[in-house]
């Protein structure tokens, strides 16, 4: 819970809130109802967003109704399940539709400080109860689609990503495997699945080998850490789609961002996926973002637990204490031949 720093009440007779607004007595009000609306119906964000930017600039004219702003989508981002695609798509639109620019940081300043503020504590976060683990697992996944959908733009028009971000994914990363434990683990491989091609890209433009250094720490963890079976089987998935170039046909130069019109396999670099009925989908499909994100929420290796984290079988629970006993014969026999390998690189 946090304090509403606005409460500016407009009244009827304020002519630019009385067409379309009625009823509306807050910023708050106006913005969590927009919110929870995208929540029910993610289809409305392009008919309906650029009203709502509109708006926001009729009313966001001052520091603190923008840090307001910025606090209500934050949360919505990492409190609600599933919303963290949306609230970085919502984000990167604001950041460049809104007006208001103080000197305190525009939307998209003040979002990365908000941010911060969180990032800071993610060794004490990674060690904390239950519930502590839970919100910061869905801060991390909500980061991770802002690194993805965050635009920046350069004095030159060209398009990048936030910078700061990749750091930031990386030091997050390190926290979680820093401290083993399944939940920690599970948000770490769902953050390498979602973001993974993206940052090693990144880092190979730059000469950096941190891709490597992060495939060392999940072997490592796969080889000594006292997690569940089923999570160092998830982790050792990983480490083949990592191998497979995060089941991309091939990798487009670095160069010249890909686009359906100069490169024939533009689509080919996405997997295909299918639907519960068995209707294959691919990224060449209109809903295939919204569909993937669908996917993700359903995908197996990720028993019990929603993409903000809203439950995870403990360890003892029936789920892992049956996974343990019918481990498949293949996967059982794959998994021993990994630790006899890796345990006879280390010697050498």
């Amino acid at each position: 819970s946090y304090e509403i720093l606005s409460q500016t009440i407009f009244s009827s007779n304020d002519s630019s809130f009385e067409d379309g607004y009625d009823g509306y007595l807050t910023l708050a009000e106006y913005v969590q109802d927009f919110l929870n609306h995208l929540t029910e119906q993610p289809g409305c964000f392009e008919t309906e967003i650029e009203q709502f930017a509109e708006t926001l600039n009729g009313w966001v004219t001052a520091d603190e109704t923008l840090q307001e702003l910025v606090e209500l989508v934050y949360q919505q981002a990492t409190s609600v399940p599933n919303f963290s695609y949306m609230g970085a798509r919502l984000c990167n639109y604001l950041s460049h539709h809104l007006t208001i620019s103080p000197q305190s940081g525009n939307f998209r300043q003040l979002l990365l400080q908000r941010c911060q503020s969180e990032y800071k504590n993610r060794d004490e976060a990674t060690k904390g109860d239950e519930t502590t683990r839970k919100q910061f697992h869905a801060f991390v996944l909500f980061l991770a689609e802002l690194y993805l959908n965050l635009e920046i733009k350069g004095t030159k028009g060209q398009v990048t990503r936030a910078e700061i971000l990749q750091e930031g994914l990386r030091e997050l990363l390190n926290a979680l495997f820093s401290n083993p434990v399944d939940n920690n683990l599970i948000c770490a491989v769902k953050l390498l699945k979602l973001t993974g091609s993206v940052l090693e890209d990144a880092w190979k433009e730059k000469g950096k080998n941190d891709m490597e250094e992060m495939i060392q720490r999940i072997e490592n963890v796969v080889l000594d850490a006292n997690c569940s079976r089923d999570v160092k089987h998830m982790l050792l998935k990983l480490v083949e789609l990592r191998s497979s170039n995060w089941g991309r046909v091939h990798g487009t130069s670095p160069r010249t961002e890909a686009t359906p019109e100069n490169d024939p396999n533009y689509f080919m670099n996405e997997p295909t996926f299918y639907t519960p009925d068995g209707v294959p989908f691919t990224a060449a499909d209109p809903d295939y973002q919204e569909k993937y994100q669908e996917l993700l929420e359903r995908e197996d290796l990720f028993p019990d637990y929603e993409e903000n984290g809203t439950d995870l079988s403990e360890p003892g629970d029936q789920y892992f204490d049956d996974l343990d006993d019918k481990m498949d014969p293949e996967i059982e026999e794959a998994y021993e031949k990994f630790c006899l390998e890796s345990e006879h690189k280390r010697k050498q």
